[in-house]
């Protein structure tokens, strides 16, 4: 068995490198965005829809969707790292049922301005399975599902055998279904967006570094200083490398593996016949599609946090968590044994200490931000972009009153606690996965896991 390149699968075959010349001298502008992955994009999209005569700079170190943005999982979901009765003990019913529900219009949001912007990312909302497979999982399962019916979020319970019609998993005690999620290539969309946005009149500037951001001026690694009446912060993961902003996230490796284009007598075998996203219902999180061009991509948690959020190449390639990927797609649909992989990647995600994203804008200093999506940030991010396009144009909208607008998450513990505790997290998760498989019965350990990352 081929295990491949290592590499975005989504990078193959195109250019992935810079294609825009770094900025090479001072400037001045309406808006300067930091980071051309999906939130700065969408950010300067929305801007120019609302005001095509802003001035608009997009300052990327490497290139257009180096980061999460080109790297993911390709799942334009409804998910929110926050629970709706979380975000009601803290808001009120009335906000958290909204937050959800701009979640859900930001799914759709995305396909539609894909279609009219002749976007080829291959979006497809064919909705997303999440497999139970003992009785923890199945308990689980159906809690959500109940819990849905309350909060209006559409997930619904699949006994096995229609679980199975969809996704032939081995094991199978049931699953969730909720149909607010869409498949793409997540690159495809980085860059079409990029193309967007400068065809509406915004400038990108690749390997451009970003070395300090203030009240209305940016500061690049090379020296040079960028006047704005507004500054975004768009860096998501790599919000750690900035001045002040150590432990405003924390950055957590997600990495992926990729098989070869399978035959559709094989996908007859296994099912996703309308491009389902797939998960399990484990405590480390999984995450699986059928791409564009019929492979099998499969991801997941598992690579360990680096000390003193450190963000490094070699990161994103842990020959050990890329093992257990595939032994876990494997065991997950027997159909695939044997199969070629062809490709194994990975990349860092933002977590804020209490796992809520946020985004926020003050009128006074022009500095705004959005990020902490904990991996759920390709809807997210459209949904940032639009309310900072309507924080800066100073509009009151319905999205500027949403509960994660102006949210502000405490900062992460120093090290060596920040290193300790998270990295003690995922061994929980794993042994509580572990537990639950032995036992069926709800892993004791999963209290634990809760208390430690407040989630």
């Amino acid at each position: 068995m081929s295990h491949g390149a290592t590499g975005p699968l989504w990078w193959a075959g195109r250019r992935a490198g810079a294609t825009r010349p770094a900025l090479a001298q001072d400037e001045t502008v309406d808006v300067a965005i930091v980071g051309a992955g999906y939130t700065g994009l969408w950010t300067a999209y929305y801007l120019l829809q609302a005001d095509p005569s802003l001035t608009v700079l997009v300052l990327e170190a490497e290139h257009v969707g180096f980061g999460a943005s080109g790297r993911n999982g390709g799942w334009v979901s409804a998910l929110y790292p926050v629970g709706p009765r979380t975000l009601a003990r803290d808001h009120g019913e009335s906000a958290a049922r909204d937050q959800y529900a701009a979640l859900r219009d930001s799914v759709d949001e995305v396909g539609l301005v894909a279609r009219a912007e002749g976007v080829d990312c291959g979006f497809h909302k064919g909705g997303t399975l999440v497999v139970a497979r003992n009785r923890a999982q199945a308990a689980r399962g159906r809690a959500e599902a109940k819990d849905s019916d309350y909060w209006g979020s559409g997930t619904m319970w699949l006994e096995a055998e229609e679980a199975t019609d969809r996704l032939a998993v081995q094991g199978l005690s049931g699953a969730t279904f909720n149909p607010n999620c869409a498949r793409i290539d997540p690159f495809r969309l980085a860059v079409g967006l990029a193309k967007e946005v400068e065809k509406r009149g915004a400038r990108i500037h690749e390997h451009t570094p970003v070395t300090k951001l203030g009240a209305r001026w940016v500061l690049t690694e090379d020296g040079i200083v960028i006047k704005a009446r507004h500054v975004i912060r768009a860096t998501e993961a790599w919000t750690a490398r900035l001045p002040r902003h150590r432990r405003t996230v924390a950055p957590v490796y997600s990495l992926m593996v990729a098989t070869a284009p399978l035959p559709q007598t094989l996908w007859d075998e296994i099912g996703l016949a309308d491009a389902e996203t797939f998960s399990e219902m484990r405590h480390v999180i999984v995450y699986g599609q059928r791409s564009m061009d019929d492979r099998l991509v499969f991801g997941g948690r598992g690579a360990p946090y680096h000390f003193g959020s450190s963000i490094k190449p070699e990161f994103d390639s842990v020959a050990t968590v890329f093992a257990n990927l595939r032994r876990s797609l494997t065991n997950l649909l027997p159909a695939t044994e044997g199969i070629e992989f062809t490709h194994a990647w990975g990349g860092p995600l933002g977590i804020s200490r209490d796992w809520h994203p946020s985004v926020g804008y003050d009128p006074k200093t022009g500095m705004g931000h959005a990020g902490g999506y904990v991996g759920d940030g390709v809807a997210l991010s459209n949904l940032a972009g639009r309310t900072l396009a309507d924080l800066v144009t100073a509009s009151d909208t319905a999205l500027t009153r949403l509960p994660w607008v102006q949210h502000r998450s405490r900062r992460w513990e120093p090290e060596p606690l920040r290193w300790l505790g998270v990295n003690a997290g995922l061994q929980l998760a794993n042994l509580a996965d572990h537990e639950e498989r032995l036992t069926g019965r709800p892993a004791l350990l999963g209290g634990v896991l809760s208390a430690l990352t407040s989630h």
